[in-house]
């Protein structure tokens, strides 16, 4: 089955908008605050980069890996790949996401953090597809919400590549 990524959804030029809207609107809030940017890996790292470039107070820049799936079926339970190095208590914190779907596993990590400590912890997602979710989750910083399609490039990959593309693209299966 060929793979195709022609079609492009968002174009660079429309993702440099929205990271100008999203850190206007971050700086406004935080204004000038230190603040705990936790980068989720892997597909958030282009966009986590990119948005702290915008910022304009004291940032400390951490990542996590996480799951709650094995293959399609969401498990219930958090697992944690890779954990933060820096301690988050007393500390305002952006979770920093690429895309929410369902929002199983980001609920999971907002309930494991908010045990941490932290003085405040806020969500940013890239790209939210609010017609798949399956809680009550709502990110504090929207990027782009998108149709239910499956979707790579600035980050997001099938299988780990695409990730590359400087525009989002719908894959099709032929």
């Amino acid at each position: 089955m060929a793979i195709n990524t022609d079609q492009v959804l968002i174009t660079h030029d429309e993702i440099e908008q929205m990271l100008d809207r999203i850190s206007a609107e971050i700086n406004r809030d935080y204004n000038g605050t230190p603040l705990v940017v936790v980068g989720i890996l892997t597909g958030a790292f282009i966009f986590t980069a990119d948005l702290i470039k915008r910022l304009n107070m004291p940032v400390i820049v951490d990542f996590m890996q996480v799951s709650s799936y094995v293959g399609e079926f969401s498990t219930g339970n958090l697992k944690i790949k890779k954990d933060l190095s820096y301690d988050i208590k007393d500390k305002n914190v952006l979770i920093v996401e690429d895309i929410i779907d369902t929002g199983r596993t980001l609920a999971l990590l907002k309930e494991q953090l908010w045990s941490r400590g932290p003085k405040s912890l806020k969500i940013c997602t890239a790209f939210d597809k609010p017609s798949r979710r399956v809680n009550d989750l709502v990110p504090d910083y929207n990027g782009i919400t998108i149709p239910d399609e499956f979707i790579v490039g600035y980050g997001l990959d099938l299988d780990g590549e695409y990730r590359n593309f400087d525009d989002v693209r719908i894959v099709r299966k032929e």
